[in-house]
C-alpha cells in the first residue's frame, strides 16, 4: 500500500514548528497544507540547475543558520543528478566555494541590482530557485535582522533573483524577515520582526530554517522510497562553517549551535524525521 503523502507532509510541517521558537505556528496556520511536499516534488523533477541563495550576516561574517541546510539539500541534489549551485556573497561565498559549486553576489552593492540577477538567471539557466534563510527586502527595499537593526551595507541581495524567475522558487525561513515571507504579508504584523515583501512560489516555515531542509529530504525519501535522510551530518557542517568563522545568530558566538541551539537539537529533529521515513520506507 503506498503511503498517504499529503499527511506524511503534514506530519513533517508540523514537526518543523513544533518548538514554536518565534511563532512559526502562526504563520503554518495561512500556509495551505502540503508544502513539504510540493517543494519534494519540485526538487525530485530536478535534473538541471537548481540555485539555493543562503546567507544572513551577522556583524562581519555569517550565521550558522541557513548554510547548513543549503548545504544539506546541495548534497542531496548531487545525489539525485541535479547540478545545485550555491548563492551568497562574501564571506560565505568564499568560504564554500572551497568544496562545492558557488556563484558570488556583491555585498553592500544596490545599483541594477534588476539587471545583474537578470544577467544571473539568463547565465545560470536555473530549473528551480531556492532561498534558505536569506534576508529580504521590506517596503523600504532594506534589510533588517531580528533585532530590528538595519543591515543592508553589510547584505547581498539575493530578492530579484527569485521575483524575476522563469522557474519555480521556494523560500524558507524562520521569522518572518527572509525572502518568501511576503507570501503571508497579511499575519506578519503579529510577529515582532520587521517584516520581508519578497514572495514565492513555496514557503516553508521552520523553528530553524537548517532543518526545513531536513524535513524536505525527509519527504523525498518517502516519494523515492530509499533513505536520503540517514547520510544527514549537520555537525561535519556546523564544524566546516565555525573552522571558517561562523557565529550562532542569536548568541552571535562561534559555536556548534543553530540559532542558540545545541547541534544535539538538530539532530534529534532529524532522529523524529527518520522515523517518520522508516514507517514509510523499507530501508
Amino acid at each position: 500500500m503506498s503511503p498517504d503523502l499529503l499527511s506524511i507532509s503534514q506530519q513533517i510541517e508540523d514537526i518543523l514548528v513544533q518548538q514554536n521558537l518565534r511563532g512559526m505556528q502562526l504563520l503554518q496556520q495561512h500556509l495551505r497544507p502540503g508544502y513539504i511536499l510540493r517543494s519534494a516534488r519540485l526538487l525530485n523533477q530536478c535534473s538541471g540547475t537548481v540555485l539555493i541563495g543562503t546567507g544572513f550576516p551577522v556583524l562581519h561574517t555569517f550565521e550558522t543558520d541557513g548554510p547548513v541546510g543549503a548545504i544539506g539539500l546541495y548534497q542531496v541534489l548531487e545525489q539525485l543528478g541535479a547540478k545545485p549551485v550555491l548563492i551568497s556573497g562574501d564571506p560565505l561565498c568564499s568560504v564554500m566555494s572551497s568544496r562545492y559549486h558557488c556563484y558570488k553576489i556583491k555585498v553592500n552593492h544596490y545599483a541594477d541590482l534588476a539587471a545583474l540577477a537578470e544577467q544571473a538567471l539568463a547565465e545560470l539557466k536555473p530549473q528551480l530557485i531556492i532561498s534558505i534563510e536569506r534576508p529580504g527586502f521590506n517596503h523600504a527595499g532594506r534589510y533588517y535582522n531580528m533585532r530590528g537593526e538595519d543591515i543592508s551595507e553589510r547584505c547581498a541581495s539575493f530578492d530579484y533573483f527569485l521575483t524575476q524567475a522563469r522557474c519555480p522558487t521556494i523560500g524558507i525561513g524562520d521569522g518572518g524577515n527572509e525572502i518568501g515571507m511576503g507570501n503571508l504579508a497579511s499575519v506578519l504584523g503579529q510577529l515582532n520582526i520587521t517584516p520581508a515583501v519578497t514572495q514565492c512560489d513555496e514557503l516553508i516555515v521552520a523553528d530553524v530554517s537548517n532543518w526545513a531542509a531536513w524535513g524536505i529530504i525527509a519527504m523525498l525519501s518517502v516519494m523515492r522510497g530509499e533513505n536520503l535522510l540517514s547520510q544527514a551530518n549537520p555537525l561535519a557542517i556546523l564544524q566546516f562553517l565555525s573552522e571558517h568563522g561562523s557565529v550562532d545568530g542569536v548568541t552571535r558566538e562561534n559555536t556548534l549551535t543553530e540559532d542558540g541551539l545545541p547541534y544535539s537539537v538538530g539532530e534529534q529533529l532529524i532522529a523524529q524525521l527518520l522515523e517518520v521515513v522508516r514507517s514509510s520506507v523499507e530501508c
